[in-house]
């Protein structure tokens, strides 16, 4: 089975954080979801940096990477996916959706109203449990 690793990017705005829907896609349980912004980490690259480039090709916004938050590994149907995921803070809530469908800031209580990625649901648990 294939393996992935990714980053994604708990980016906060003040008391804020910013999900996003990806499009529809071949894999039908991940199309439409909303997950943490991300991607794949490239040949060479650093997570950090991955992270920052991922952010800006998809989102056109500028983050401080705080620190890990933590790193999920799970299985779809069709690939594994490594998936570390860092607290981030950004100067502003304007970005440009690129690659995605549609953008959401909620506080850390809305998360759950969200249909997440099936990865991104340990990240969105822990945040609701440490509040």
């Amino acid at each position: 089975m294939k393996k992935i690793e990714v980053v994604a990017g708990i980016v906060y705005y003040k008391d804020l954080i910013l999900c996003v829907q990806r499009p529809k896609n071949k894999f039908l349980y991940i199309s439409e979801k909303f997950e943490f912004p991300g991607g794949k980490i490239e040949d060479g690259e650093s997570k950090e940096a991955a992270l920052h480039r991922e952010l800006s090709e998809e989102l056109n916004i500028s983050i401080n990477i705080k620190s890990l938050f933590l790193t999920v590994e799970h299985e779809y149907p069709d690939f594994e996916l490594t998936m570390h995921g860092f607290i981030c803070e950004a100067e502003t809530r304007e970005l440009t959706l690129i690659e995605h469908i549609d953008c959401k800031w909620l506080g850390i209580s809305d998360l759950k109203k969200l249909d997440w990625a099936a990865a991104d649901l340990p990240i969105v648990n822990k945040l609701v449990i440490n509040g």
